[in-house]
């Protein structure tokens, strides 16, 4: 098995915008995903297990086994102005760089099949300074999307985006895709919503989105049922890093 994908239906979606929240710096991406998912009533459609996957299983409450695996969702505007989405979530990234590319390459057949044409991935960035008021950096795939994520205040990044965050915009264009990678600050060493309210205030203008935002309202609620991988299993235990330091 290198990568593997099961769907439960293939909605009918209109021009649909790729939406990616797989776990990485300071679980921005991971936290804004399942935020969007549950605010917007995402519905599962299919589920993607790579052999590059991690090879553990964790007991969850009642002692059953989860295990490492990306599932989509789908969601279709109810305004005018609210685009259709796909939506990845899940608790693990490939841990090879051949296991990135067929992860992403899998990722974008569905997409593709879709009708989709445009991505954003979703991501955290440590500046190796204190965080105060996230600050958002963004990467695009041609001069089109750079406006767009600049529109949002967004600053360009200056270095490299590794992992699924960056592949995936470098690969869609090669298949005629568009898009941009949005990331926000974080210290990295914690999960923070903080970071991930800034980065959904953003893309929330661009795709027309109605979801809560305000201060008071956790976002990480959520992440209860569906603990990605890179959170330690046992609280007791010291914490260490489960994945290169480098996945966005």
């Amino acid at each position: 098995m290198a990568c593997t994908v099961k769907l439960y239906e293939k909605p009918v979606l209109m021009n649909p915008v790729l939406i990616e929240g797989l776990p990485g710096i300071g679980l921005v991406a991971n936290i804004a995903a399942s935020y969007m998912i549950k605010e917007l009533g995402a519905k599962p459609f299919g589920e993607i297990k790579c052999s590059s996957f991690q090879n553990i299983a964790v007991t969850v409450q009642g002692g059953a086994l989860k295990f490492p695996t990306n599932r989509l969702y789908y969601h279709r505007g109810r305004y005018e102005d609210e685009r259709d989405l796909i939506i990845l979530y899940g608790n693990t990234q490939a841990l090879t760089t051949r296991g990135q590319y067929e992860l992403c390459g899998r990722i974008l057949d569905v997409a593709q099949e879709l009708g989709c044409r445009e991505i954003i991935t979703i991501g955290g960035y440590r500046p190796g300074t204190e965080v105060k008021e996230p600050r958002l950096y963004y990467a695009a795939s041609d001069l089109e999307a750079s406006k767009e994520a600049r529109s949002l205040g967004a600053e360009v990044l200056k270095g490299q985006i590794f992992g699924v965050a960056g592949l995936l915009i470098a690969l869609g264009k090669l298949r005629g895709m568009r898009g941009f990678c949005i990331l926000a600050e974080t210290p990295g060493t914690y999960p923070d919503e903080a970071a991930a309210r800034e980065v959904l205030r953003a893309v929330s203008k661009i795709l027309g989105l109605r979801i809560r935002l305000d201060e008071d309202v956790s976002l990480a609620e959520g992440l209860e049922t569906m603990r990605p991988f890179d959170l330690p299993v046992k609280p007791e235990m010291p914490e260490k890093e489960s994945k290169p330091q480098w996945f966005i």
